[in-house]
């Protein structure tokens, strides 16, 4: 291995040979044909008109396991897949511990959130807004949710280009638009149906994609006892962190906590979850298809997150970021897989195909939900005449087609930003924490006004815009810094560009072990430096409390003016019982000053 360096490595990686990419345009072939079935077949041998309902939300009569699945596919993207074992990798197993908090989201879902939208029957969440405060909610609503859809889905589209880069060197910017077209393609043609469908056959590919990876992995390294003792040795799987330091990057607080409060707002208020579960018939239907939901997420999490530490294990003695041998962060996990698969025709394309199926089913259910909010917030409460069948069908399709174009012309802006499992949270939460803020003031608080509410989340989307940019920026400049794990290069076999400018050319060198940085100016406690795990919280926390004191101070709401129907379940009881109450007093306080006055006139 004398004469071989980290470039000859990587290109002997990459063995994307016509077995692999066959079973990737397979993948893709599927897909289109699963937009062409429900587009054309089915409408045409069942007589289903393609109105609003069908293409928006499947008829209302969508089938549990199909929606479920759906979940899964969209809420796991090629993000996940990706940046989880990458987050395992380098800071260690603390992240899993957020499942602690998504279980606590499936309790508070089910019995405030779900109930209210699916009583009401909407097709746009935002809907929602202008029946419980005022237009002007609505609209903000509406631009918040485009805005983060903007923002996150060129990351959707980007991460597995990355991959697919790695074990084939095929350019992002070749591979991104023909994937996206086929994408665009059957939502804009299939709508919710064609969405769901390729959405099972597409999660069911991320499952076996990953399995396969851990499985052959964990034999190729010795076993399971092999992989658990080199992570227990690094101290990347540990007991979860119990301090409460806000700026901590991972405790169990933040986590069980601060991921409760994001998962919350990615899944109860979302456009993109809650337009599949108002798809289903019954309310009980949707509470099913949420817990197989979570169950799935589980599952899926938990792969993820030991394919970090079968990383790790891998390469626990010549770390592939140090070496150069992955250009990315996001790259491990495709080089674990060239290094495990590569010799089998067509596991690496199966993988490939895995990852582009996780990243291609949030990209349709991001259009299909730009549809419908598109629709039903902008185009029909400013439409002066009710639209035709015609329009409507034109403007769904026209919306698909123009986002699905935007983004990926942002996957352009998207590569030259870092480690994506992190930057998407905390971008993401710009809007995020706002947006929950007023969906939770509104089933919560019935004494919060469009006014509040609009003062509220405006001033908490200002806040949060302020608080994301520092903190990119005090991590881009290095004033902000994280612990990482240890790593070494002491096993290499290869040549390399060392770090250290004395050791431009190394050979097996002494073991690196990354320090554990904190702040480079100890200046006390920073709000930017508080944990990106936090921001959703502190978003919506500032939404919710400056709209209640503004409400307070320009005239509360009546609660018993409001329509039970827009408030939580529990929320509508405590007010019936305070009526009643309210009302048994005021008949007793009557009933007393009679009888006093019949005693008053006997005296007399």
């Amino acid at each position: 291995m004398e004469g071989i360096n980290v470039d000859d490595i990587r290109i002997s990686l990459q063995k994307f040979g016509w077995p692999d990419y066959l079973i990737f345009l397979c993948m893709l072939l599927i897909s289109a044909l699963i937009g062409v079935y429900f587009g054309f077949i089915e409408k045409k041998s069942k007589g289903a008109g393609d109105d609003e309902v069908n293409y928006l939300v499947g008829g209302r009569k969508m089938k549990i396991f199909p929606v479920a699945m759906s979940l899964i596919a969209s809420f796991i993207s090629g993000i996940s897949l990706l940046g989880t074992p990458t987050e395992i990798y380098i800071y260690g197993i603390s992240y899993f511990y957020i499942m602690g908090g998504i279980i606590i989201t499936a309790f508070v879902m089910m019995t405030v959130y779900l109930p209210v939208f699916h009583d009401l029957q909407l097709t746009s969440t935002y809907e929602y807004l202008q029946t419980r405060f005022d237009r002007k909610m609505r609209l903000f609503g509406c631009i918040l949710f485009i805005f983060s859809q903007i923002v996150w889905l060129p990351i959707v589209i980007f991460v597995p280009a990355l991959a697919l880069n790695h074990v084939s060197g095929i350019d992002v910017h070749l591979i991104t638009p023909l994937t996206c077209v086929c994408c665009i393609f059957y939502t804009c043609v299939g709508g919710m149906k064609a969405v769901i469908y390729t959405d099972v056959f597409q999660s069911l590919m991320m499952f076996g994609a990953m399995l396969l990876v851990i499985i052959k992995g964990t034999y190729d390294i010795g076993g399971l006892d092999v992989v658990i003792t080199r992570n227990v040795a690094s101290k990347r799987i540990e007991a979860p962190d119990t301090s409460f330091d806000l700026t901590e990057r991972h405790t169990i607080w933040s986590l069980c906590i601060g991921g409760f409060v994001y998962w919350l707002k990615a899944n109860a208020i979302s456009q993109n979850m809650i337009q599949r579960y108002l798809s289903l018939p019954s309310l009980a239907a949707a509470k099913r298809a949420l817990w197989i939901f979570i169950s799935g997420v589980f599952i899926l999490l938990a792969i993820c997150s030991y394919c970090g530490l079968l990383i790790y294990a891998t390469y626990f003695e010549c770390d592939p970021l140090t070496t150069k041998l992955v250009k990315a962060k996001d790259q491990l996990l495709p080089l674990l897989v060239m290094d495990i698969l590569g010799e089998y025709p067509g596991l690496v394309g199966m993988f490939v195909a895995g990852v582009f199926s996780a990243a291609l089913s949030s990209l349709s259910t991001g259009l299909n939900s730009m549809s419908a909010v598109i629709l039903e917030d902008f185009f029909k409460p400013f439409s002066r005449k009710p639209l035709t069948d015609r329009q409507t069908k034109y403007i769904m399709r026209s919306v698909v087609v123009i986002f699905g174009g935007i983004c990926v012309a942002l996957v352009y802006v998207v590569e030259h930003l870092g480690s994506v499992l992190m930057l998407s949270m905390s971008l993401g939460s710009i809007a995020q924490g706002p947006l929950l803020g007023v969906f939770t003031c509104g089933v919560l608080f019935p004494w919060v006004t469009g006014t509040g509410a609009l003062v509220g989340s405006a001033t908490a989307l200002s806040f949060m815009t302020w608080l994301c940019i520092s903190a990119q920026r005090a991590i881009s400049t290095g004033e902000l810094k994280f612990s990482t794990k240890e790593i070494s290069t002491s096993g290499c076999t290869y040549h390399f560009i060392d770090a250290d400018p004395m050791n431009m050319l190394a050979i097996n060198t002494t073991a690196v072990s990354i320090p554990n940085y904190t702040t480079s100016e100890p200046t006390g406690f920073q709000i930017h430096h508080i944990s990106y795990i936090w921001y959703t919280l502190v978003g919506s926390a500032i939404c919710i409390i400056v709209s209640l004191i503004t409400s307070y101070f320009t005239g509360p709401n009546n609660p018993t003016d409001l329509n039970p129907n827009l408030l939580a379940p529990f929320v509508r009881k405590l007010i019936t019982a305070r009526n009643t109450t309210t009302t048994i007093t005021a008949a007793a306080s009557k009933k007393k000053s009679i009888y006093r006055g019949r005693d008053d006139e006997s005296q007399l």
